[in-house]
């Protein structure tokens, strides 16, 4: 999918309080991941990794966190479905890996849907913070596809087996509260408090004392990366091989009309805004 001219879909932005913020800013496609935006993706972590600063903030622009994959990047590519996917999950992982890996605290903040993809890019962070009213969903066996970007790694670790297979297996949605519950994410917070929390909580890590939280996060992550690196390849490999096949073109691209008539539907019935009020 093209992106409009001079617009950023991942920026580094650096604050002077020793927070380093990793920011989604493709709020007009909910900051799906296309192969342009998994690059970015990949390319702003790898540059965040050379000068994290005291803690990275990951976040999103706009009303939604991140809605995973570009369905409509994947779909009538035929026979080079799998092949496109695989590359956007490398990337996408590759970015995934990065982040996990940062020495320094990483705090997340989800607003809105974190969907497929976007709940395993959500799920990175150190401390993971939620508005209430967002929605966590994992999605892909709706469209044929299996989990990728850390989904299935993350979950069985935060939540257990017997969660984390619910999660999966029937597409449940979590609000905010409920991922609280889960055990998805350290905290939901108010709508309007999430963006002030996170970077008050970023900006409290970056002022602590640097080594001794490098240190602990060195011992709580242990040698988990060098597994991850391993499991993100076969969920590349898994969710590709998957995307070549006849069902999951189908579902996605079922998908996309169901939801391409609900708007229709939608726009019919909604009453015409004035042009102006002068």
């Amino acid at each position: 999918m093209n992106h409009p001219v001079n617009i950023q879909p991942v920026r580094v932005v650096r604050h002077l309080d020793g927070v380093v913020e990793l920011r989604l800013d493709d709020p007009g496609r909910g900051n799906a991941l296309d192969l342009a935006t998994a690059e970015a993706l990949r390319d702003a972590t790898a540059e965040m990794a050379a000068d994290p600063g005291g803690a990275v903030l990951l976040r999103a622009a706009g009303g939604t966190f991140c809605v995973g994959g570009d369905l409509r990047a994947f779909t009538g590519r035929g026979e080079g479905t799998g092949t496109y996917v695989h590359a956007v999950a490398t990337a996408a992982h590759a970015a995934i890996l990065a982040l996990h890996e940062l020495p320094v605290p990483v705090v997340t903040a989800v607003r809105g849907a974190a969907a497929g993809g976007g709940v395993g890019l959500a799920l990175v962070g150190d401390i993971v913070l939620a508005a209430r009213s967002a929605r966590f969903r994992l999605a892909y066996t709706d469209v044929g596809l299996t989990p990728d970007c850390g989904a299935s790694w993350f979950l069985p670790r935060l939540v257990g087996p017997r969660l984390a297979a619910d999660l999966i297996l029937t597409n449940r949605v979590l609000t905010g509260e409920d991922a609280e519950r889960w055990g998805l994410v350290t905290r939901s917070v108010d709508d309007e408090e999430l963006d002030l929390e996170a970077h008050r909580t970023a900006a409290g890590l970056a002022a602590g004392s640097g080594d001794a939280l490098r240190a602990a996060k060195g011992l709580l992550r242990g040698r988990a990366g060098h597994g991850l690196g391993r499991h993100l390849a076969e969920e590349a490999r898994q969710i590709a091989a998957l995307a070549d096949g006849r069902e999951a073109q189908d579902r996605m691209a079922s998908f996309l009309a169901a939801r391409d008539r609900a708007r229709a539907g939608d726009s019919r019935t909604r009453p015409r805004e004035p042009e102006s009020v002068s």
